[in-house]
């Protein structure tokens, strides 16, 4: 390879300098300033292959209309809860990044997934964190078929591309970025500079070779991928694995995917014998009563492709501090502030003395506004400390003039609710079927003093 030379770019205005400082010279910024390589004063040598054929084709202008629409075969990763998340499975030439706390499970998932594309096609696990021996003690603790399993411990981003290059793996995992780093740089791996460029080297070697490449990355104490943000536009899909460490469920959830829908959810259980699917997650969510309790409701929400039950609680109490809480788990803690107020203005039931907490049962976020309803159905519930009527599903938006507003998919959700042996729906209006529905009463409300009265 040529000589490179590094330079360092603020990252607030843009200048460039030869060494680096604490302050900008330009702007005046402070810890702006990221070392990058010089594209200017790169060799042709090392210009050829760093700049060229990012996208794994040659640089030429082509009319939209001879552009070959042949789709990609895609490659299942064995497991197929991740291949919802993926949207049907591995593309080749592709790039995933996956996210997630220390020990949630991000290893362990793509050791099952390697484990079992190696039956059939060659793979290539390349860690920059553990040792060989740890890596093949994992797998035989978890009881995983081999097969034509290869390994690599290189934290050098040149020597991986090299040796990916002359194994020629169908699939390879990078674990993890922060390790890695590339001798163009002098900075040390994990910094935003190696991150960065790395990860590009990794991208184009993927998108020339037309190997499924899967990245794992660090998360900061905020729950965020560490590292500079371009680093998730780089890729193809960026994957969260979420769920608490001392719990047994895990959740894979999709925030960006170019070969697939967002948002989409895979829901796993952590065993002695690594990870297992949840096939039907409606199931683990509901929590079963012998006798029916206050502050419970549940409602179908919709992630990705697939309706989905959940419980929703709240436990409303007198509060006795000057400003009542307002807390919840798994759920927009602002957006449950602006309900009790529609509830206030538009129903007469006033909560300004009252704590309330919310809660999502078994750890699942539920961002849309389909849980309006339910939401406000559990805090009245508990609030009157009287539970709703057994066999209930319940889901809607309510906006700021009191009215119920219609949702995306209400037929999907009223058969997930039906299939799970629900017998009573209160849905908007907008939602409710022209027909009857088989084995379900589904009640159809537009105003909020009308949903009140059937609660």
């Amino acid at each position: 390879m040529g000589k490179v030379k590094t330079i360092y770019v603020c990252q607030e205005c843009g200048s460039e300098t030869p060494q680096w400082a604490g302050q900008c010279g330009a702007c005046k910024a402070w810890n702006s300033m990221v070392e990058q390589v010089d594209a200017k004063k790169v060799s042709s040598t090392a210009k050829s292959s760093r700049f060229t054929g990012y996208a794994g084709q040659d640089s030429k202008v082509v009319k939209m209309d001879k552009v070959d629409l042949s789709e990609l075969p895609r490659m299942s990763s064995g497991l197929s809860e991740l291949d919802r998340v993926l949207g049907g499975g591995l593309v080749p030439g592709s790039v995933v990044l996956m996210g997630g706390d220390p020990g949630i499970g991000k290893s362990t998932i793509l050791l099952q997934s390697l484990c079992k594309i190696s039956e059939t096609d060659s793979v290539l696990y390349v860690t920059g964190e553990e040792s060989l021996q740890q890596v093949t003690m994992r797998a035989q603790r978890l009881g995983l078929a081999t097969g034509d399993f290869s390994l690599l411990t290189e934290t050098q981003v040149e020597q991986i591309t090299t040796q990916a290059l002359m194994q020629k793996p169908k699939v390879m995992v990078v674990d993890s970025i922060q390790t890695i780093y590339t001798e163009m740089l002098q900075s040390a791996p994990g910094g935003v500079a190696q991150v960065r460029e790395s990860a590009a080297q990794l991208v184009r070697f993927a998108k020339q070779t037309g190997i499924t490449l899967l990245v794992v990355g660090h998360v900061t104490k905020d729950g965020a991928l560490a590292g500079p943000r371009v680093l998730e536009h780089m890729v193809d899909a960026v994957l969260y694995f979420e769920g608490e460490r001392d719990g047994r469920l895990r959740l894979l959830r999709a925030v960006k995917n170019r070969f697939g829908a967002v948002n989409e959810l895979g829901v796993f259980a952590m065993t002695d014998e690594g990870l297992k699917q949840v096939k039907n997650p409606s199931a683990i969510f509901l929590s079963k009563y012998q006798d029916p309790v206050a502050g419970s409701a549940v409602m179908a929400t919709w992630e990705g492709t697939r309706p989905m039950l959940v419980e929703i609680q709240a436990l409303v109490d007198t509060s006795h501090a000057p400003q009542p809480r307002r807390i919840a788990v798994g759920l927009d803690h602002q957006r449950i502030a602006m309900l009790l107020a529609v509830l206030n203005r538009h129903a007469g039931i006033a909560t300004y003395d009252q704590d309330v907490f919310a809660n999502v049962v078994g750890g699942v976020r539920v961002m849309e506004t389909s849980s309006d309803l339910a939401l406000v159905a559990s805090i009245i519930s508990s609030l009157r400390n009287r539970p709703l009527e057994e066999h209930t599903v319940i889901f809607g938006e309510i906006g700021l003039a009191g009215e119920i507003r219609p949702v995306p998919n209400g037929q999907e959700r009223l058969k997930e609710a039906a299939k799970h042996g629900f017998k009573r729906a209160i849905v908007p209006e907008g939602n409710k079927p022209q027909k009857p529905f088989d084995g379900m009463e589904v009640i159809g409300v537009s105003r909020m003093a009308q949903f009140i009265q059937l609660i």
